[in-house]
């Protein structure tokens, strides 16, 4: 299907992601809903000028400190995740040591063994999810992603849940553990009750972590963290998406 896209045309990369998603999706990686969501996501990157901008950055590198200073750090996968930076997450978790733990909303027969496929595919080696014997329910959460791993998130200080569920997000909040979420929603419920909001698409995104992440050290890690302030980098995001378009439209 993507051999069908030129490579001149103007949304190239963009539908060369859609049709990740929807591969996914027929191989199971993926749910059905995970479409809409990505769709939603894609809608938002139009609005900040499918480009990462500073105020992303600036929330990037809290991320990496705030993993960095970690006690038990966990990288949560879904599907739309695993499908579109696979060998990025495995790269961070592999040569960061960070686990990385599946955890799905829509728990269909198959799914977890797809997504394992993937990761195995990429050399994963960490990755928790996937042992009923290992499971736990975390309190706060009703969805079947209250369900997780002993050895991973339910023991984690510091949680990466990128493109995450609001009630999930709120849910480990209330469990008093440091969430980081990727969010091109800036008003969504994840993006405002996560401690750290990356308003980027994550495939710009796992780069940089990786990058920032691997040269920092923790004295500069805690130096990131102590001026860093979640609701100014969100108020920076939305002006960023209101002057962006009223200068291109100024421009025509």
């Amino acid at each position: 299907m993507t051999d069908e896209i030129p490579k001149d045309h103007p949304r190239a990369q963009s539908l060369n992601i859609r049709h990740k998603i929807i591969d996914g999706m027929h191989r199971k990686i993926v749910a059905e809903a995970g479409l809409i969501a990505h769709g939603r996501g894609e809608a938002f990157d139009y609005l900040i000028g499918e480009q990462t901008h500073d105020f992303a950055d600036e929330a990037i590198k809290a991320a990496a400190a705030s993993l960095k200073l970690a006690d038990h750090p966990i990288l949560s996968l879904n599907g739309n995740v695993t499908v579109l930076c696979p060998a990025e997450l495995v790269k961070l978790s592999n040569d960061g040591k960070i686990p990385m733990e599946i955890n799905l909303f829509y728990k269909k027969p198959g799914r977890i063994e797809a997504i394992m496929e993937v990761l195995n595919a990429h050399g994963a080696k960490t990755v928790y999810g996937t042992d009923p014997a290992h499971s736990t329910s975390i309190d706060e959460i009703s969805s079947n992603r209250r369900i997780v791993d002993q050895r991973g998130i339910a023991r984690a200080d510091v949680v990466f849940v990128p493109l995450e569920d609001g009630d999930r997000t709120e849910g480990l909040v209330k469990e008093g553990k440091t969430v980081i979420t990727v969010d091109l929603n800036p008003l969504s419920r994840t993006a405002q009750k996560a401690h750290i909001t990356i308003v980027d698409n994550i495939i710009r995104v796992m780069p940089l972590l990786y990058q920032y992440f691997m040269e920092m050290t923790e004295e500069e890690a805690q130096e990131i963290l102590e001026g860093y302030d979640n609701q100014k980098i969100i108020a920076r995001s939305l002006e960023t998406i209101s002057s962006f378009w009223k200068n291109k439209l100024a421009v025509q």
